[in-house]
């Protein structure tokens, strides 16, 4: 059996040398497995790249090391290693440590046992502020609520995927990548897998909150049309008052000596519909955006450098990609 694992950084130089270790202890000990780990470096800014070219392969574990040209972010990270991945199964696996390696061999036990995807399920969240824990449950009750795709509520991107599921993952070609939502959608047979997530090892989260609203956007526009309808039924609606109130204008015109006055009450009026139309038009100029930015085509990520360990740690050039 051969296994992939694919682990992003992102200056993880802090980290990233105990992320090795626990990693090679846990796949050394699997009798019969052969495994190559996939750092792959998302234009880190530390030394995190000069570090990852001396993390030493071992007997059943080869080391691998790309580096991308700049800083594409987390999801197109992951997508690069999955791309390169060559195993049988690919485990997806964040440098942070939150994500416990040691979860890997219960993950690989059942793919054996016939799972075509296995994931992680969040049971405890250590480490974490209640303000990031009650977000990040709004956001999947929510996209759950708006998403075609029914998505495992407290999940990351800590999965397990089959090779028959990589290939049609990497058969997605779009550029706003919401990994854990494509994968549901995929479908295949896919079992969840209680774990307690850790604290973060070292270094600082990647994800402040400007990130996590920019990837729920993304989550959110790529799995549902919901928002649109809304806006639509929003624009019905304030359409419905306009007209009920020019009806009530022009009644009390014709029928009685009564004339509307108000200065203050005519500016409201202006200004709430005008609020409703540009939160319309913010809205779709999102989806348009997305439109945009796939009709351009451009590559997901550029390679700059992947090289492939020697059990003695020394690197060896494998591959130049510009």
């Amino acid at each position: 059996m051969f296994v992939s694992i694919v682990v992003p950084c992102y200056n993880e130089e802090g980290v990233i040398a105990e992320t090795h270790r626990r990693l090679s202890q846990v796949l050394s000990a699997q009798a019969g497995l052969t495994v190559e780990i996939l750092y792959v470096d998302d234009g880190s800014r530390d030394k995190t790249w000069s570090i990852l070219q001396t993390l030493p392969s071992s007997s059943n574990v080869t080391v691998r090391a790309l580096t991308l040209s700049r800083n594409f972010g987390h999801q197109l990270a992951v997508s690069a290693g999955i791309e390169r991945a060559k195993g049988d199964a690919v485990v997806l696996i964040d440098a942070d440590l939150q994500d416990p390696p040691e979860v890997l061999p219960e993950m690989i036990r059942e793919w054996q046992n016939g799972w075509d995807v296995v994931y992680g399920v969040r049971a405890e969240r250590a480490g974490e502020s209640a303000f990031k824990r009650a977000t990040a449950a709004m956001f999947y009750r929510l996209i759950n609520k708006l998403s075609e795709v029914p998505i495992p509520v407290d999940t990351g991107d800590f999965r397990l995927m089959d090779r028959k599921v990589v290939d049609a993952l990497m058969a997605m070609p779009e550029h706003d990548r919401f990994i854990r939502g494509m994968v549901s959608w995929l479908g295949f047979r896919q079992k969840a897998l209680p774990y307690k997530r850790d604290a973060r090892w070292a270094g600082e989260t990647k994800y402040p909150l400007s990130k996590m609203i920019k990837f729920a956007l993304t989550a959110i526009s790529s799995f549902s049309t919901s928002p649109l309808k809304i806006a639509s039924w929003v624009g019905f609606a304030t359409s419905g008052v306009a007209v009920l109130g020019m009806l009530y204008v022009l009644g009390l015109r014709l029928f009685t000596a009564t004339w509307v006055e108000g200065w203050t009450a005519l500016m409201l009026t202006v200004l709430f519909i005008g609020g409703i139309q540009l939160l319309v038009l913010g809205i779709m100029g999102e989806y348009i955006g997305r439109i945009y930015g796939e009709a351009k085509r451009r590559p997901l990520f550029l390679i700059r450098e992947e090289r492939v360990q020697l059990a003695t740690g020394a690197a060896a050039a494998d591959e130049l990609a510009e």
